[in-house]
């Protein structure tokens, strides 16, 4: 299942509620204000703050 990019107008960082950016290539929504990265798990991303990685730029 693809990601909906529609879903980036509804959806925020739990952590600032700041928006995100989206990763096609590494499945993943990244939030640049709190340097994390997001997981998308078969097209659903997954906001949950304890499932998050750092951003490795």
């Amino acid at each position: 299942m693809a990601f909906d990019k529609k879903l980036l107008e509804i959806v925020a960082c739990p952590v600032c509620k700041g928006k995100l950016e989206y990763n096609k290539d590494a499945q993943q929504l990244i939030c640049k204000a709190d340097k994390l990265v997001y997981p998308i798990n078969d097209g659903i991303p997954v906001l949950l703050e304890n499932k998050a990685e750092p951003l490795v730029e």
